[in-house]
């Protein structure tokens, strides 16, 4: 059981809080108590630049939250994500998320990052700590704040 203490890292202060709101999916994908995240690019003018965060993204104009988790998924990764459930919605200034949770059912190194800088499989200690080690870059990145915190929550519900 991991130690639930949230230290939060980092926040999408790079980018510009002018924009409207958008809607985006974010997926919780886990294999063997491990978590996968994606360590975003080093770009100022994106959220979370140089932080790991979960998969995902906007949502198509219109689009349903499962149809858009699935194409990011794919587009993102290469993963067909065919086992999905619903977690929870987090509503902020910045963004409606809708995330979803489901197995990561391949190795890793099937998959082909085609987005961000880097991507693990992380330990719940590791996610909750607010750094992650980054094999490619040899450096430990924060964590994006709000991506943590559904990660503490999903951690928390999988204990009740």
């Amino acid at each position: 059981v991991p130690n639930l203490t949230l230290m939060i890292s980092s926040s999408p202060t790079n980018a510009s809080s002018n924009l409207p709101q958008r809607e985006v999916a974010l997926a919780i994908l886990y294999r063997e108590n491990q978590f996968l995240l994606q360590l975003r690019d080093d770009i100022p003018t994106i959220f979370y630049p140089g932080c790991w965060t979960l998969f995902g993204g906007h949502l198509e104009p219109g689009e349903d939250p499962l149809v858009g988790i699935r194409r990011e998924i794919w587009e993102e990764i290469g993963f067909s994500l065919e086992e999905v459930t619903f977690f929870n919605h987090y509503t902020d200034e910045l963004a409606i998320r809708h995330v979803f949770h489901g197995p990561l059912t391949v190795p890793l190194e099937s998959l082909t990052l085609q987005e961000g800088w880097d991507f693990a499989l992380v330990s719940p200690d590791a996610i909750l700590s607010g750094q992650v080690y980054s094999p490619k870059d040899r450096a430990f990145k924060p964590m994006g704040d709000k991506h943590q915190e559904i990660l503490h929550d999903f951690f928390q519900a999988a204990l009740q």
